[in-house]
């Protein structure tokens, strides 16, 4: 079996990493005025060198800085583009958990003015994020371009600036390739949309809920391809760009169900990206029939280590999975990661850092044993 000399690598992990408790109280006290941004800066450089260490050290072959200098996994990335505001209304998120259900209300956007890149969004902190690995290959995950429409659609988007949505999304998809290029040009070799979007469409009740908004839910993920392949057109030689497709990830609770079967065969085929990261933990993922869409040479990392508790998966059951994902996408073409990040937001899943650091393990090490 040939060896991943670049990724996605063979053992790989989505992103997001749960805060310490030293850096969740920094925080706090940084919010009521205690310590001041520089205080809170340093707690986070020395919480991040922690956990890339911690990666290194398990085995992975790619390191992100757990996105511990946000919030939120695509907000806190939205709300820096030129022309998107937050706004004081909220939107109502339904979340779904083994105990029952949730509701989470998130701050709206509101694109009042063309939209713009005034400056490399995440610059800094991946510019530390470089500095630190030592062994790995540093990875930056930023929200795809589909994040910034699908919250609030049309309706969040002002009808006087953007009259033709069609300028819309030529102004997003132009502000994500100059964010491409210039992480370029620091250094950045592996690049991830992360994406609820696609995933979501795949449930009839999301495409419900986008059509009453006025949306055209059968097509909307055609959309969202077409834009995301603009954003990556002209992407330097040399980046790995992947994208994670996820059902929802906040506090061990999902907001969308069913397998992609609905956007398979138009993503998997026309997607310009290098792999794509699968949620595949459990029943409510589907099965595995949607890969034989997946074209020789782009790989599919497959979420099997849940992220949402913290039991250990048997690594029996593990490989038994990645043999029956084979049937439909060559053996080659596959590696694994957990379902989803662990901490999407800065509240975190219900786990401890011990069983998140044991699921890294066990992804490196039934990834040795079944690749080499």
């Amino acid at each position: 079996m040939a060896v991943r000399t670049r990724p996605p690598f063979r053992a790989d992990h989505v992103g997001s990493l749960l805060r310490p408790p030293r850096l969740l109280r920094a925080r706090a006290e940084y919010g009521d005025g205690s310590i001041s941004a520089e205080q809170l800066r340093e707690i986070e450089d020395e919480c991040i060198r922690e956990v890339v260490r911690a990666q290194e050290e398990v085995g992975l072959r790619s390191a992100t800085d757990g996105e511990f200098r946000r919030t939120s996994w695509h907000m806190d990335f939205i709300y820096q583009l030129g022309g998107v505001r937050s706004t004081d209304e909220k939107l109502q998120v339904h979340f779904y958990n083994e105990a029952g259900e949730l509701d989470f209300s998130s701050a709206a956007l509101r694109v009042d003015d063309r939209i713009t890149l005034n400056e490399t969004i995440f610059a800094d902190a991946f510019g530390f994020l470089k500095d630190t690995v030592t062994t790995a290959t540093p990875k930056l995950t930023i929200p795809s371009p589909s994040m910034v429409h699908y919250r609030g659609g049309r309706a969040a988007i002002d009808p006087d600036v953007y009259p033709d949505l069609d300028q819309f999304w030529a102004d997003l998809s132009a502000a994500y390739a100059e964010q491409v290029r210039s992480l370029g040009e620091l250094g950045c070799t592996y690049l991830q949309f992360d994406d609820t979007s696609l995933a979501y469409l795949n449930d009839p009740r999301q495409r419900a809920m986008v059509t009453e908004r006025g949306g055209d839910a059968e097509h909307q993920h055609e959309r969202y391809i077409r834009q995301i392949n603009a954003a990556l057109a002209g992407r330097p030689e040399g980046m790995t760009v992947t994208t994670h497709m996820c059902r929802g990830n906040f506090r061990s609770s999902w907001a969308a169900e069913g397998g992609y079967d609905f956007v398979a065969e138009a993503l998997f085929n026309q997607l310009e990206v290098d792999g794509f990261f699968l949620e595949y933990d459990d029943a409510r993922s589907g099965g595995f029939e949607p890969l034989r869409f997946v074209p020789p040479g782009k790989m599919v990392v497959l979420g099997l280590v849940t992220t949402k508790r913290g039991t250990l998966e048997d690594k029996d059951t593990l490989k038994r999975r990645i043999d029956e994902a084979s049937k439909f996408v060559p053996l080659d073409q596959l590696c694994l990661s957990p379902q989803c990040g662990f901490s999407s937001t800065v509240e975190g899943n219900t786990l401890t850092y011990d069983e998140q650091v044991a699921k890294l393990r066990l992804i490196v090490e039934t990834a040795e044993e079944v690749w080499g």
